[in-house]
């Protein structure tokens, strides 16, 4: 048992100390490579002829030389630590790029399928930081509550984000600026904050909680194996679309929508019916808004395109017609027309936060 430990042992110290000298060749010198496989054949020699002492004294020797030449802990510590970190980074922007994507329902669009950014006017005060924090991680809820200090008129709204997932707004009044948790469109929908708004002192500009949009992963990888299906919740870039402008800073907008019309599909609307190849789709998603039962409201004319009962459109070649499920609300092909198919991101997978009840697979 002793025996076989040994020259185990003995073995495994050889095959490290080859790789420090595969590893550092380019720092160590050439005498204590020299010496490095000076000792390596002699251990070597030793367990051909199974000398136990003789095993045991250059697995010491060649421990040393190993030791003596090996960078310090701490500097191996650092090392590997970044070799981990630069590893997880190219694993996760992999996974990103081919696989799996976050994004970030922003709109009301989809509603109430998938939640865009929500808020909920009030005037009683937000309820304690402990149940603050509580709601923001189940929730995905924050509080907001903006007074004006003196008599103030609202001159503008600048809206910022950070980070693809964090808006923030900055009410620019004559008196001064108020920054708030919050996009420019939840404050004038919900709160009626815009531009030409007057408040006096003491009186409250903006007061209550909003509720993060909906975060979903979309699945980029079996796009590129399967066509895309009638029904699916599908992300797409809008580049190139008209009437749809590119932000000077992060470029053409993402839009999530669902999927309405394949090549070749002719479409009408006959309010609250939406008809494909002249009969209503059956899928779940599309006869759970054809219903009509509140929340949903039914499909309903668009403008450029599908504005009137009796107006058709066929879909063209390698392109695809997208709705919100939010028709009345709803900014898509109704409006600016079909989606090239090179613009096409993923399907919307899972909802993966806030764990309210649209957490889970989207349908």
């Amino acid at each position: 048992m002793f025996r076989s430990r040994s020259i185990k042992h003995a073995r495994l110290l050889i095959r490290h100390a080859e790789k420090l000298m595969r590893y550092r060749c380019d720092v160590l010198s050439e005498t204590a490579l020299a010496d490095i496989r000076h000792q390596i054949e002699a251990l070597e020699r030793s367990i051909k002829e199974r000398d136990l002492p003789g095993v045991r004294e250059n697995s010491e020797r060649l421990d040393a030389l190993v030791a003596e030449h090996s960078p310090s802990h701490r500097e191996a510590g650092w090392r590997e630590n970044c070799e981990v970190i630069l590893v997880a980074i190219v694993v996760a922007v992999g996974v990103r790029s081919y696989f799996i994507q976050p994004f970030k329902i922003p709109t009301g669009s989809m509603q109430p399928t998938l939640n865009g950014i929500i808020g909920h006017p009030r005037t009683e005060p937000a309820p304690n930081i402990l149940q603050q924090i509580a709601e923001f991680f189940i929730l995905g809820r924050n509080y907001i509550n903006v007074v004006a200090p003196e008599d103030e008129s609202v001159r503008q709204i600048v809206e910022q984000k950070y980070l693809f997932f964090f808006t923030w707004s900055r009410i620019i009044t004559d008196r001064g600026t108020h920054r708030v948790y919050a996009p420019e469109a939840t404050l004038a929908h919900d709160f009626q904050v815009a531009p030409g708004a007057r408040y006096q002192r003491g009186q409250i500009i903006a007061r209550g909680a909003i509720d993060t949009g909906d975060q979903v992963f979309v699945d980029k990888f079996s796009y590129n194996f399967a066509k895309p299906h009638r029904g699916d919740v599908f992300v797409f870039r809008t580049k190139h679309i008209p009437m749809i402008p590119e932000d000077p800073q992060t470029g053409a907008p993402y839009f999530i929508k669902r999927l309405v019309g394949l090549p070749g599909d002719t479409l009408r609307i006959s309010p609250p019916l939406l008809y494909v190849n002249g009969e209503p789709p059956q899928r779940f998603g599309f006869q759970r808004v054809m219903q009509a039962k509140p929340p949903y409201r039914g499909y309903t004319l668009g403008r450029q395109y599908l504005g009137r009962p009796d107006q058709n459109f066929t879909v063209p070649s390698h392109s695809y017609f997208a709705m919100g499920d939010n028709s009345y609300f709803s900014y898509d092909s109704r409006y600016w027309g079909p989606v090239p198919e090179e613009n096409l991101v993923g399907r919307g997978l899972w909802v993966y936060w806030p764990f309210n009840q649209h957490w889970g697979l989207i349908r």
